[in-house]
C-alpha cells in the first residue's frame, strides 16, 4: 500500500465537482437539496455549501487538488484530492459520500439517489469510495484465455455481439455468497471502472485505449455468458482479480464520460473471431504482464502522440481491430444512423419527441413539446434545453451523444426503483 504522502499543502491546483441529486424510488430530480462539502479528512469542517436547482444539479464548485504532475507518473504522491459531501433535503434520508476523487483541471461529478424517509428495507445511506487502482493495493488480475469457448446451455445463445441495457456486478469475488448484486446500465458501468482504474488526467488516446479495453472485457463477458454458464446470476465481478473495478455509487470524470458516451457500442476483435476479445490489462509498475495492456505503458505512449489504436496494437498486436456492435440490447429506440434537426420529419422524430414530453413531466426546466413527427423551432428549443441540463454541447441537433442520453434518460424515469 502507498504511503500516504498527501496533505492540504499539496493542493495548489484546482478541480471542479457537480453533484445530480435524484430521488431513488424514480430517479426524479430532487430540487433545494442542500450539499455541504469538506475534506474526507476533516468531515467536521466544512468548506463550502451548494444548494441543487430544479433539475436536481449543483452548480460546479473549485476545490484545491494536488498538482497536476501527480497524476502524469507513479509516485508515492497522492495526485488527487478526496472530499465528502453530506446530502440533505426534506422527505428524504441524510446522505453521506466520501472519497470523492478531484484531479487538477478535471471536473468529477456525482449522482446521489435519495431514500424516502418512510421507506423500507435495505437502504443504502453512505457511500465510502476507495482509492484509484493505481495509487491503491489490489490483488492482481488472474490470467486467463483471451478467447472463450462457448457453451450451448440452451437457455440464453448469443448469436451476436451487442451492448446489453444493464450488467449485473457482483460485488466481491464469484464465489462470495454475501456480496450485493447490483443492476447497473452498461454505459455507467463502464464510466464507473474507468474512473475507478485510470486517471482523467492522461492524454485522450491513452484513455480512449483502455476504455476500449474495458468495454471489451465486459463484452466478452456478456457475449459468452462466462459466469451464468458457471451457476452464477450475475454478468460480471468488482474484483480485479477477476474483472474490473466498479464501486457503487462513486464519482465519475466528465473527460472519460465523454469518451464513453461517443464510443460505447465499440469492442476489440480479431480476425476470424466472433466473440469481443478478453483485454486483459494491468498498472505496468505494481504489477508487470506480458502481451496485455500496460496502463502507464499506454499513458506514455499517449504522450508520445500514438493513436488509439497504434496504442491497442503495440500491446496486443497489430491484427485487433476496433469493432462495433450490431446492435444496442433493450434501448428503447436504436440511433437513426444521421443526425435530426430542423426540417427532419418521420417515425424518429415522434419517438423522441415522446421521449421529451415524458423527460419534461420530471424535468419541468425543459419545455413540453408536441410529439407531431416534424423537428421545428420547438423541438430545437427543448433539445437545447435537455443538452443545457446534461452537460451536453448546446447545438440544438439532436446527434449521436443526444440520441443515446434522450434514450437514458427516458428509461430513466420511466422505471421504478430497477436500480438498486
Amino acid at each position: 500500500m502507498h504511503e500516504m504522502r498527501y496533505m492540504q499543502t499539496d493542493t495548489v491546483d484546482k478541480g471542479n465537482l457537480k453533484v445530480e441529486v435524484v430521488s431513488g424510488v424514480d430517479n426524479t430530480p430532487v430540487k433545494g437539496a442542500q450539499i455541504q462539502i469538506s475534506y474526507s479528512g476533516e468531515p467536521g469542517q466544512q468548506l463550502e455549501e451548494v444548494q441543487t436547482d430544479e433539475n436536481g444539479m449543483s452548480d460546479e464548485v473549485a476545490l484545491d487538488t494536488p498538482p497536476l504532475e501527480y497524476s502524469m507518473e507513479p509516485s508515492e504522491n497522492q495526485p488527487f484530492s478526496q472530499y465528502t459531501i453530506q446530502v440533505f433535503a426534506p422527505g428524504f434520508r441524510p446522505f453521506t459520500v466520501t472519497g470523492i476523487e478531484l484531479f487538477s483541471g478535471q471536473l468529477s461529478l456525482q449522482k446521489v439517489r435519495l431514500t424516502r424517509e418512510e421507506a423500507e428495507g435495505n437502504r443504502i445511506d453512505t457511500i465510502v469510495i476507495p482509492v484509484n487502482t493505481l495509487f491503491g493495493n489490489f490483488p492482481p488480475k488472474i490470467a486467463e484465455s483471451e478467447i472463450k469457448p462457448i457453451a450451448e446451455t440452451g437457455e440464453i445463445v448469443l448469436s451476436r455481439v451487442v451492448v446489453p441495457e444493464y450488467v449485473v456486478v457482483h460485488d466481491g469475488a464469484p464465489t462470495d455468497p454475501t456480496a450485493a448484486n447490483y443492476y447497473v446500465r452498461y454505459k455507467d458501468y463502464i464510466k464507473n471502472v474507468a474512473s475507478s482504474e485510470i486517471y482523467s488526467t492522461w492524454p485522450d488516446a491513452t484513455l480512449r485505449a483502455n476504455i476500449l479495453a474495458i468495454m471489451s472485457f465486459t463484452m466478452n463477458r456478456v457475449y459468452t455468458e462466462w459466469y451464468r454458464n458457471k451457476g452464477f446470476d450475475f454478468t460480471i465481478t468488482s474484483s480485479t482479480a477477476f474483472d474490473q473495478k466498479f464501486t457503487y455509487g462513486r464519482n465519475i470524470f466528465q473527460s472519460i464520460s465523454d469518451i464513453v458516451d461517443e464510443m460505447f457500442q465499440n469492442f476489440l476483435s480479431r480476425p476470424n473471431v466472433t466473440q469481443p476479445i478478453l483485454t486483459q490489462y494491468c498498472d505496468g509498475q505494481q504489477v508487470t504482464c506480458s502481451n496485455w495492456l500496460s496502463q502507464w505503458g499506454s499513458k506514455y505512449l499517449g504522450d508520445q502522440g500514438y493513436e488509439t489504436i497504434e496504442i491497442l496494437r503495440y500491446y496486443y498486436g497489430n491484427n485487433m481491430y476496433i469493432n462495433t456492435a450490431e446492435t444496442i440490447s433493450g434501448i428503447p429506440a436504436s440511433w437513426p444512423g444521421m443526425d435530426l434537426t430542423i426540417g427532419s420529419t418521420g417515425p424518429k422524430v415522434r419517438q423522441v419527441q415522446q421521449q421529451l414530453a415524458r423527460i419534461s413531466r420530471a424535468y419541468p426546466a425543459i419545455p413540453t413539446v408536441t410529439p407531431d413527427g416534424i423537428y421545428g423551432p420547438a423541438t430545437r428549443a427543448a433539445v437545447e434545453k435537455f443538452q443545457s441540463v446534461f452537460g451536453l454541447p448546446v447545438t440544438g441537433v439532436i446527434d449521436y451523444r443526444t440520441w443515446y442520453k434522450i434514450s437514458e434518460i427516458y428509461v430513466a424515469v420511466t422505471r421504478i426503483a430497477e436500480l438498486v
